[in-house]
């Protein structure tokens, strides 16, 4: 799908066609504006277009549950995984502080309850932009931080920087994954003046990801009106970074274990092989290991993207870093913005280095912006802090959760001995995940819905709950 006008490209997700379309009229002065009614859909859409959109407007109750949010926090996930630097603002039906503050932690930029203003909406549109410039958390000299963990990783990166073996970079989601690929294992090497290109395995529709890859020749399939190389061979001997790895279809993956074993590949309705001379750098911010055993990923893909392998720290381990983003990215908003940067309050900075941050830099990096936007050159309280923070005391017990009883085992035990006479073969990690599941399932529906006593019946915090739900419609 192209579009030639110049504007930003704004994309509403909502199942009630009357706001969509009332959202379409009020912004299409400002912006080219797409509608979509569902999760699918949306991503499906995406996939078609060539030009990315800057801006999503996402509701968080889509079918097929309306009125919860499983569906619209999904979505966020989806989106940032499929264009990282997508600004999201989030509407809900329902002025529920919970939801907000886990959207943002997943990474949108701002929650509006319904029913919205759309002068309101159009302000947030623009400040999104506005701060469309702010980087993700690098400087002249690569990543922040001087805790271990980052110390640790800079080593490990320059040991491997001029290597010409794959590496595999893994880490959660928000890390900044990227910026390893990028600045580390492609900037900072003897490949440096050579192409560097990255391709979002979820970005592309799983029909399309092979010629994507290789390329195709003319009259390959329908549409194929010229020969096209893929990004194997536009990456000549450069670098190629693969991200969001674990999305790669079972039945391309010998497809490229061919390629990292001979450098071989042959462009989609050819039969003579071609050879790659570029570099593989491959990201995930799933458990391949996982996976493997799932038989969802190819042991001996695995293998050859792993020679090796580098973790990225989640925030949370890396102490003070926290301050050294937080100076980044303030000085960063206020110069895109010509204001004085805010200052946190002594207790707003206790409360910035007690928090976990479970979206990690790009929730760090949005916070950061909307404090710069609501209070530049002002003293931040911990009150007005908190208002931006997914805090849910994680140590709160369950009704009940004081621990199994001996019965509770016995039965537990009893039901397992059950299961294994009668299976000729047991997955332990697909029952484990099964029974989980099944938790999850009957927390939510006691819980009314309300994610929040869900979390707490199963002793998790919500963030904790989201991502293990979330982890089931990647599969």
């Amino acid at each position: 799908m192209l579009l030639s006008s110049a504007k930003p490209l704004l994309l509403i997700v909502d199942d009630d066609s009357l706001i969509s379309e009332s959202l379409s009229f009020a912004f299409a002065q400002e912006y080219d504006v797409l509608t979509s009614h569902s999760r699918e859909h949306a991503l499906t859409l995406l996939r078609q277009l060539r030009k990315p959109p800057q801006l999503a407007l996402v509701d968080l109750g889509l079918p097929p549950i309306p009125h919860r949010p499983d569906e619209g926090f999904a979505l966020i996930g989806d989106l940032l995984a499929l264009l990282p630097d997508m600004k999201i603002i989030v509407l809900s039906g329902q002025s529920d502080e919970t939801n907000a503050r886990h959207a943002r932690t997943l990474g949108a930029v701002d929650f509006v309850a319904k029913p919205c203003d759309p002068s309101r909406l159009s302000e947030l549109f623009r400040q999104a932009l506005r701060f469309d410039n702010t980087p993700m958390a690098t400087h002249a000299g690569g990543l922040i931080g001087e805790s271990l963990p980052m110390q640790r990783l800079r080593l490990q990166l320059g040991q491997y920087a001029n290597l010409a073996y794959p590496v595999l970079i893994e880490g959660e989601s928000g890390s900044g994954k990227d910026i390893v690929a990028s600045h580390y294992l492609h900037r900072l090497t003897e490949r440096q003046d050579k192409p560097f290109l990255a391709l979002n395995c979820a970005a592309i529709s799983p029909t399309l990801l092979e010629p994507t890859l290789f390329g195709y020749a003319k009259g390959a399939f329908t549409g194929a009106t010229s020969a096209k190389s893929g990004y194997f061979e536009d990456a000549d001997s450069g670098t190629l970074f693969l991200d969001e790895i674990g999305e790669l279809p079972l039945d391309l993956q010998p497809k490229l274990l061919r390629v990292l074993e001979n450098g071989e590949y042959q462009r989609v309705g050819e039969t003579h092989p071609r050879i790659s001379s570029a570099r593989i750098v491959a990201a995930t911010n799933r458990d391949l290991r996982q996976e493997m055993r799932a038989g969802r990923f190819r042991a001996d893909l695995f293998h050859r993207l792993s020679v090796f392998t580098v973790a990225v720290p989640p925030l949370r381990e890396t102490g003070l870093d926290r301050l050294l983003l937080l100076e980044h990215f303030r000085k960063n908003c206020a110069a895109n913005v010509n204001s004085a940067p805010f200052l946190l309050a002594p207790s707003a900075q206790s409360l910035w280095l007690d928090y976990g941050f479970p979206g990690n830099v790009r929730e760090l990096r949005n916070i950061v912006i909307r404090l710069s936007a609501r209070y530049p050159g002002q003293a931040v309280t911990a009150e007005q802090l908190r208002a931006e923070l997914d805090q849910q005391d994680a140590s709160e017990p369950a009704p009940g959760a004081s621990g199994l009883a001996a019965d509770d085992l016995k039965d537990a035990k009893m039901a397992a001995s059950k299961h294994l006479e009668k299976a000729s073969r047991l997955n332990l990690d697909a029952t484990l995940e099964l029974w989980q599941r099944g938790y999850i399932e009957a927390a939510i529906e006691l819980s009314g819905g309300n994610m929040s006593e869900a979390a707490r019946r199963l002793g998790i915090n919500r963030t904790t709950l989201y991502n293990r739900m979330e982890s089931w419609t990647r599969r």
